[in-house]
């Protein structure tokens, strides 16, 4: 598919006027205001990390440097995925009773049924997409595909080690509170989506890398048609029929797919359709 058929940057906001009856997924700005001047991503209102820890309460860099620390602990190791998580202020992305637990390694729930994952899942999960042998050691990851955009953090940590990225959310619920939550960040390279994510988004294909916040007991053979030659697939999935589930790391060469299971993981289960 031609650059020119693939939505604006950001995308335009074009939505279904009855989305039972348009089941497809809609491109959505997160922010509507003029465009910012050119310049890095990175720098646009995500917490920067100052020399001198600045802040009280939640917004402290320390509390977040804290995280980032207790992560380094737990095998995280890639000088990216660190710095993203310690710049990303995750209390913003739930509940205010909630916020105190914020930095804690754990998940939350955000409503819908859903939840938000625990912070060391998010690293480890970015981690591994960014280990794909189409990425160059230390550069950002070209064009993404998230499914399932929940509160939206996990989407603002992919928007600083990846040059642009498409998230798709099923639940319009979630994805109104996503477009809501990241409005604050003004993150141009970030296109929120409500459709289907089963079958991805096929405009703006391919993705160097797809990576999954829900699990089925396979992954949608549209996901990997839609994942560039060198790209990697980090999703959950059912080891078998009802059972546990495990990180699939997937890897598209130019002569198949090779896959491994790795450790044992618990996800939403992966659903078709809209609502």
């Amino acid at each position: 598919m031609s650059a020119r058929q693939r939505p604006g940057f950001p995308a335009r906001l074009d939505r279904p006027a009855d989305a039972k009856a348009r089941p497809r997924a809609t491109p959505t700005p997160v922010a509507r205001s003029a465009p910012a001047p050119a310049r890095d991503p990175m720098a646009l209102r995500v917490s920067q990390a100052p020399s001198t820890p600045q802040g009280l309460g939640l917004d402290s860099q320390t509390v977040r440097l804290a995280m980032v620390h207790k992560l380094a602990a737990q095998g995280i190791r890639d000088a990216r995925v660190l710095d993203a998580m310690g710049r990303v202020e995750r209390h913003r992305f739930v509940d205010t009773a909630l916020a105190p637990q914020a930095y804690e390694d754990t998940s939350l729930p955000i409503g819908l049924g859903q939840t938000i994952s625990k912070p060391n899942v998010v690293a480890r999960m970015i981690e591994l997409l960014l280990a794909s042998p189409g990425t160059a050691p230390g550069e950002r990851m070209g064009r993404v595909l998230e499914i399932g955009t929940g509160c939206g953090y996990q989407a603002a940590v992919l928007s600083l080690v990846a040059k642009e990225v498409y998230s798709i959310e099923r639940l319009r619920g979630l994805h109104e509170k996503a477009r809501e939550n990241l409005r604050h960040f003004r993150l141009p390279n970030v296109h929120l989506l409500f459709g289907d994510g089963m079958v991805g988004y096929p405009k703006g294909a391919p993705y160097a890398g797809i990576i999954a916040a829900a699990g089925g007991e396979a992954v949608p053979s549209a996901w990997v048609e839609q994942l560039a030659v060198g790209g990697r697939l980090v999703a959950p999935v059912a080891r078998a029929a009802g059972g546990a589930q495990a990180l699939l790391v997937l890897d598209k060469t130019p002569t198949g797919v090779q896959h491994s299971l790795l450790e044992a993981v618990h996800f939403v289960p992966l659903k078709s359709g809209i609502a």
